[in-house]
């Protein structure tokens, strides 16, 4: 069946329906699913291709949850378990940059990554985590941030964690803590969760990023993650950290147990409540990757699988401008 009429919508731009993002993602012409797809792009950005300089750091991989995709989280006493001091996360940030550079030298490097990074008639750009001050010589703008649910600490050690970053690295943005860690948050310090959100940002967060998501229909939810919350909650929690002004990422785990259908059914669900709030800053899909889970039956994601879940959203998420 040819895709003659979405590609007519889409070249309108009209907005696509469910049923022709399920079109889309059952057929098999990739050439123009690719086409309309860079289309879609080239519509929000031109020629622009984003980037973000960030460091990664997981506090802890102990963690309550056992999530049946999730490699990473062990239980406390467990070989393999670890916790960060606060201490020992600055000095990893530290590590990154252990000699001062030169402001000339900053630049230098930055046009020679841009060099090897551009293509013909496009331009690279550092896309901004956040508002920044004056160039940090360290090698990253964002430091992202999450981990496991630790039985043991308190909320206060979150906090005092964004305090410490913040003094120590003023110009860096805070990515921290998925909405599934903001739920333990409130749950373990009794306040509401507009309150542990607004603490969060009183103590540095600048953003939050789109882990936690996985798929939001409940039925595959319930088994791959029984004791994570619920995608209604996930959404509940980014609806009110943008209404506190703390934007945020998205995601979708894609690639284990789910449908097309189900893939477009979260994506719509985050369309929905990003025409409400206008509050995502980009939505990054996430292949399943089977090894060391609980998922047995799961395989790997194909190329063209991977192709054409970004195409999809690329087209459907309308109103996500990365």
């Amino acid at each position: 069946m040819s895709l003659k009429r979405i590609e007519n919508k889409v070249y309108s731009g009209k907005r696509l329906s469910p049923e022709d993002a399920l079109r889309l993602f059952e057929s098999n012409d990739i050439f123009t699913l690719g086409r309309l797809a860079s289309h879609a792009a080239q519509k929000n950005n031109g020629n622009n291709v984003y980037f973000i300089q960030n460091h990664h750091i997981n506090p802890t991989n102990i963690c309550l949850n056992r999530c049946k995709f999730c490699a990473f989280s062990r239980s406390k006493g467990d070989k393999g378990a670890y916790e960060l001091s606060i201490n020992e996360i600055i000095r990893k940030l530290r590590d990154q940059n252990p000699e001062p550079r030169s402001q000339t030298e900053i630049v230098s490097n930055q046009k020679t990554r841009k060099k090897k990074l551009s293509v013909k008639n496009s331009s690279i750009v550092n896309l901004p985590a956040g508002r920044q001050g004056p160039q940090s010589s360290l090698p990253f703008t964002e430091v992202h941030i999450v981990g496991g649910l630790h039985p043991d600490r308190p909320f206060e050690f979150y906090l005092n964690m964004l305090k410490r970053l913040k003094t120590e690295f003023p110009q860096i943005h805070i990515k921290a803590f998925t909405a599934v860690e903001i739920d333990y948050f409130s749950k373990i310090s009794g306040l509401d969760l507009s309150d542990t959100l607004e603490e969060l940002k009183k103590a540095g967060l600048d953003s939050l990023p789109g882990g936690g998501a996985e798929i939001f229909n409940e039925r595959v939810r319930n088994r791959i993650c029984p004791e994570k919350i619920k995608g209604s909650k996930w959404l509940q929690i980014m609806e009110k950290a943008h209404s506190l002004g703390i934007r945020s990422n998205a995601t979708m785990l894609y690639g284990h147990l789910e449908t097309y259908k189900h893939r477009i059914e979260h994506m719509l669900k985050l369309r929905d409540l990003q025409d409400r709030t206008q509050g995502f800053q980009a939505f990054i899909p996430l292949a399943f990757h089977p090894k060391n889970t609980n998922i047995k039956d799961a395989q790997y994601t194909s190329g063209i699988d991977d192709l054409k879940t970004i195409a999809v959203s690329r087209l459907f998420l309308d109103n996500f401008s990365h």
